[in-house]
């Protein structure tokens, strides 16, 4: 479970180092190296939330850290960025379902990269 992980300074500490070694080193397969951008603007902040979130949780990965901690990061995430400017019901189910497609691909995208180049990840 990802508890048992987050309690194993040796697992988090791989994990870690993976991550950011899948990209630093462009092993994702997402068009650019979207992890090193500066928004200029809100806009583009919003169309880019889940690399935020990613980066925002990989910030927070440390050994011992409370899975609550990861979960509040991502929840916060989702409030300021998806349920807050949302002005319509219709407008937060499209917002919100866009963000879960781009949230899954990117997730997909990690795992790849981390079964391919990094498999003690996983172990």
């Amino acid at each position: 479970t990802m508890r048992t992980v987050l309690n194993s300074n040796s697992k988090v500490t791989v994990l870690r180092s993976d991550l950011h070694a899948v990209i630093d080193q462009g092993f994702l397969d997402v068009p650019g190296n979207l992890f090193h951008m500066k928004f200029r603007n809100l806009d583009e902040l919003q169309n880019n939330i889940e690399l935020k979130c990613l980066n925002d949780l990989m910030s927070l990965l440390a050994p011992s850290t409370d899975i609550r901690v990861l979960l509040n990061c991502v929840s916060s995430n989702l409030q300021a960025f998806v349920i807050q400017p949302s002005r319509s019901k219709e407008e937060f189910r499209k917002v919100a379902s866009d963000f879960q497609l781009r949230w899954n691909f990117l997730l997909t995208a990690v795992s790849k990269a981390l079964t391919l180049n990094y498999a003690d990840s996983f172990g």
